[in-house]
């Protein structure tokens, strides 16, 4: 009996993994690769499938989500509503650290700023941008003709369907397209689990396998006071998916640069990636200390620590996988074919044979200043920040909308940002100083006790005394004096002591012109970037998918497993090993690293142990795709992806079969823990379509 057995066992789990090369790629919805789906997995979704999922699809700050009721429950990871969650909290209610259930609809809290979108349509404008830019300009001229004509054809669209309309460039401007989105401002928090479970083995766990979190959280879109039914939601499925099985991710990956020249990929290695490291490493340490301080102090900073712990490790990786030899020899090996076959062909040739070295030219120009333009800020300050947009904005809003500073261009921003800098919120000093402080160790230790902008903020002090004396004398916290800035007008506003208006008038001249020189490499990158992807597409056709934009793809993969810690890992976790996770650990380990709430611990006879709980895939993902449903071929909820593994970091770059994996939450486990620990029977029957 066991023979047999065990065989088949070995036949599926070589099944899982012959398939790996396949599975790369996060794929726009114009340009799916709907023949290499059918020959690998016999399924090749059609239209009606991919309306369903696309609509509901949803996009929200920093991350993905899914519309999974009629009545506009949505659904998204605990990590990325943090904030969100954080800012609905106050004295004597900490829903990060207790969690949240409303028990009604009237108990759902509205959070201030948070938004849902959905893609409506896509327009591809790129042959009318083409033949609006004369041809024969220099880069720096070519980009702005390109910026400007497809500004006016985004406010055209924007004009004509009432929707919000967004340009995205794919294969780094190769192709122009305008995405319409169906925005919805009203969006309220109905469930989220506590931090503890949401975030089980804090940041030890934070991209590893196995892995035991209930990262989820419950929001409902209303849309004029009333629930909004969405043309599509994800159904529950019945039955959840098992080794081997095809399922789609559906989100919004942040960004990546796999598209990216050598030259760009070893300016990341040596300049970019690195001082990104060393920023977060000193907000880690910053808000480390500031929640030593109390539990108070801990949840003001709950999200913020929580960012920096998880981009340090990002960062980290990234670096180790631009530092892989093998991996990068694959990168120049791809760059050179490309090359030669551009060299071959006379007008590719004339078009892009100089693009390369262009880019790595501009890149040595960046070089000069690169440090310096990172720098040179509002040093994490909010209240800095604040005092700048003060400053700024008379002088941008007398320009016209194509030659502002691009935070000031679009009407809708202005608005959102005039009416922040009108409402009061709450103002932690403490905590500002610590920020403040770390920004301004930043730039004394980046860029030198002699450079001027050092010298404007320090005075001569220390970091910390220059952001304690700063804070102190600043009236800006008060919404009240800045609706009397803005009133009095730019007069006032030029006028005022107040240390961060005095500050921000000093920063402002030297902050523009890195900002102009920044834009100057850009133009030229963007050029020769897109002359590039021009090239490709001669070469290679759309076989290739565009680097992430942070808009909607689709990325397909298996539920599978692969090797680590010197042995083949599980699939799937269970209910069960979270609990013999933290039993082994205790409540007390790491700072209650593994430790569980006291509800998990009383209702703990009530689960079905054998449930499973997270699931590993070969699923191609990045940080925007956190919150991306994960369906199966019907179109239903099988899962919620929420990490990678510690192998998928380097994939800002590229994408190792072998290793890079995605970790999901399984939909079986979340209605299990739903019914018998936190008692969410309305919330069940909503999402199992009783209600």
């Amino acid at each position: 009996m066991h023979g047999p057995r065990l065989s088949l066992h070995l036949l599926t789990l070589f099944l899982a993994t012959a398939r790996l090369g396949a599975d790369e790629g996060m794929w726009t919805f114009d340009n799916l690769p709907l023949g290499p789906l059918k020959a690998q997995y016999g399924f090749s979704p059609d239209p009606a499938w991919l309306d369903h999922v696309r609509q509901a699809a949803v996009r929200v700050p920093r991350g993905s989500a899914s519309f999974v009721s009629r009545d506009g429950l949505l659904l998204t990871n605990h990590h990325v509503a943090h904030s969100a969650i954080q800012q609905v909290s106050g004295p004597g209610h900490d829903y990060v650290r207790e969690g949240f259930l409303a028990a009604s609809r009237d108990q759902e809290i509205k959070v201030p700023g948070f938004t849902a979108q959905f893609l409506v349509a896509m327009e591809d404008i790129t042959a009318r941008v083409d033949r609006a830019v004369p041809p024969g300009l220099a880069p720096g001229e070519a980009g702005k003709a390109r910026g400007e004509v497809i500004d006016r054809l985004v406010a055209e669209a924007g004009r004509k369907t009432g929707l919000r309309c967004e340009p995205v460039l794919l294969y780094q401007g190769g192709e122009v397209w305008i995405y319409q989105y169906k925005r919805l401002d009203d969006v309220r928090l109905v469930m989220a689990p506590e931090y503890a479970v949401a975030g089980f083995g804090m940041d030890w766990d934070n991209f590893s396998y196995p892995r035991h979190d209930l990262d989820l959280t419950f929001f409902r879109v209303y849309e004029d006071g009333r629930p909004f039914h969405p043309p599509h939601h994800l159904r529950w499925a019945d039955q959840g998916a098992a080794l081997g099985d095809l399922v789609f991710m559906v989100g919004h990956p942040g960004s990546t640069n796999r598209l990216d020249t050598v030259a760009q990929m070893a300016f990341a290695r040596e300049e970019a990636v690195p001082y990104r490291l060393r920023r977060e490493e000193r907000l880690k340490k910053a808000y480390r200390a500031h929640a030593r301080l109390g539990e108070a102090q801990a949840q003001e900073v709950s999200s913020q620590l929580m960012g920096a712990e998880n981009f340090s490790k990002v960062f980290a990786g990234e670096l180790a996988g631009l530092a892989n030899r093998a991996a990068m020899e694959r990168v120049a090996g791809a760059e050179a074919e490309l090359r030669a076959r551009v060299d071959q062909d006379p007008r590719l040739r004339a078009e892009a044979g100089e693009s390369w070295a262009r880019i790595e030219e501009a890149l040595g120009r960046r070089r000069a200043f690169h440090r310096e333009a990172l720098a040179v800020g509002t040093c994490g300050s909010s209240l800095f920040a604040m005092a700048l947009q003060l400053v700024r904005l008379p002088v941008e809003q007398a320009k016209a909308p194509g030659e502002r500073l691009a935070e000031f261009k679009e009407e809708q921003a202005l608005r959102t940002m005039l009416a922040a800098l009108k409402q009061a919120a709450p103002f932690h000093a403490e905590k500002e100083i610590r920020e403040f402080t770390a920004g301004l160790r930043e730039a004394l230790e980046e860029l030198g006790p002699g450079h001027p902008f050092v010298r404007a903020m320090l005075g001569g002090a220390s970091p910390e005394a220059a952001a304690r004396a700063a804070v102190a004398g600043t009236r800006l916290q008060d919404a009240a004096f800045r609706r009397e800035l803005l009133e009095k007008g730019p007069d006032a506003i030029q006028a005022s002591q107040d240390p961060f208006l005095v500050l921000a008038r000093a920063l402002d001249p030297l902050g523009r012109s890195l900002r102009q020189s920044q834009l100057e490499v850009q133009r030229v990158l963007a050029e020769h970037g897109a002359r590039i992807a021009r090239a490709r597409f001669a070469v290679y056709g759309r076989a290739k998918y565009p680097d992430a934009t942070f808009t909607l793809r689709l990325s397909y993969g298996t539920v599978s497993t692969c090797q680590g810690l010197g042995t083949l890992l599980q699939p799937f976790t269970t209910l069960g090993g979270l609990y013999d996770r933290a039993d082994a650990w205790g409540p007390r380990a790491e700072k209650g690293s593994w430790a569980l709430p006291q509800r998990w611990l009383d209702r703990r006879a009530r689960l079905d142990l054998r449930t499973p709980y997270n699931f590993l895939s070969t699923h191609d993902s990045i940080g925007g795709n956190s919150g991306s449903p994960m369906v199966n071929r019907q179109g239903e909820l099988v899962g919620l992806a929420f990490d990678g593994n510690i192998d998928s970091l380097p994939g800002r770059y590229f994408y190792d079969v072998q290793v890079n994996r995605s970790v999901s939450v399984d939909a079986r486990g979340i209605l299990e823990v739903l019914a018998r620990i936190y008692e969410a029977h309305a919330l069940v029957a909503e999402l199992k379509g009783k209600v």
